[in-house]
């Protein structure tokens, strides 16, 4: 027998899914073998991408949303368990996270070029109103979602790639990958350790330059996932104005320029990062630290770094 630690390599590949780069790497000795394992992610990805969207007018989540005031809609168990576990990430959160943020118009906040100005307060408050995760009403017994009023709308965007990457990753362990790490656009999960047996070194992006790193870290067995306002942003008067929508107010969230969330699972980080941005440095933090095997970095506008209590970050 070979000895895996002077013949494995990691293999990687990048890929667009769910509208999302995406980059899968596994270590192991046979190249055929590593590019046969990362089509199974890939398949297993594209297969929930296709659950979740809401570009498919037949898909689970738009049926749903087709429906939303009228009648419930009978779902498959996986969607109404994603769905069940988004309700109770809302209620811990306090409504920070939700998945009706759907409802939100367009032309409310459309983050392009033309946007030249803020829609003024009671515009935004009124736009908003759909946003209420307690009018998404679960039916165990039938297997049915009802969004209790028209004009909701559901969108997976806040725990998405965070589930697909943790789905991959359990495609691939099942396959007998022992190591590796599905990146979904900066929501990674990364398991075992690299061929030299050293951790994985993943980077902490610096939130004033996009794509620079400004900390690394080494992991091995668990999520990161980081939200800031660098991904997609407006200029207005010279102020930066973040993507991240407060689903109380319909205004984008101030004082926050990163949040990252490191858990043993990726949909648990990708859904924590923007509710901790949304409720603020003390209110997120202090939240963080009642939730068992959950850390999180914060960085604020005046590039000042705050973490959980029990994390030693320098």
């Amino acid at each position: 027998m070979k000895d895996a630690a002077t013949t494995d390599t990691i293999f990687k590949e990048g890929m667009r899914l769910m509208g999302n780069h995406f980059e899968i790497s596994i270590v192991g000795a046979d190249e055929t073998w590593a590019h046969t394992m990362i089509t199974k992610a890939v398949d297993e990805i594209k297969r929930i991408e296709k659950l979740l969207t809401t570009y498919d007018e037949s898909s689970e989540t738009n049926q749903i949303n087709q429906s939303a005031g009228i009648a419930p809609v009978k779902v498959c168990e996986e969607t109404f368990r994603l769905i069940e576990r988004s309700l109770r990430i809302s209620h811990i959160t306090q409504g920070a996270f939700d998945i009706s943020y759907g409802s939100v118009d367009k032309s409310l906040w459309n983050f392009d070029a033309h946007m030249t100005s803020l829609p003024d307060a009671k515009t935004a408050k009124r736009m908003v109103r759909l946003i209420n995760y307690r009018n998404i009403i679960l039916d165990e017994e039938q297997m049915t979602v009802f969004l209790k009023e028209q004009g909701m709308r559901i969108g997976f965007g806040g725990i998405g790639k965070g589930y697909a990457a943790e789905m991959a990753k359990r495609v691939l362990n099942e396959a007998g990958v022992k190591s590796g790490i599905v990146n979904a656009s900066g929501d990674l999960t990364a398991w075992g350790y690299q061929p030299d047996g050293t951790p994985w070194t993943i980077g902490i992006v610096n939130p004033n330059f996009a794509g620079k790193i400004f900390s690394y870290m080494n992991v091995t067995d668990v999520a990161v996932a980081t939200s800031g306002n660098y991904e997609k942003f407006v200029l207005i008067n010279g102020v930066k104005y973040s993507h991240t929508i407060d689903p109380h107010t319909g205004l984008p969230v101030k004082g926050i320029k990163s949040v990252t969330i490191i858990s043993p699972n990726a949909e648990i980080a990708d859904a924590m990062a923007t509710p901790v941005t949304i409720m603020g440095i003390k209110a997120g933090l202090d939240m963080i630290n009642q939730i068992k095997d959950i850390e999180a970095i914060v960085i604020d506008d005046n590039d000042v770094i705050y973490t959980t209590k029990n994390l030693h970050f320098t």
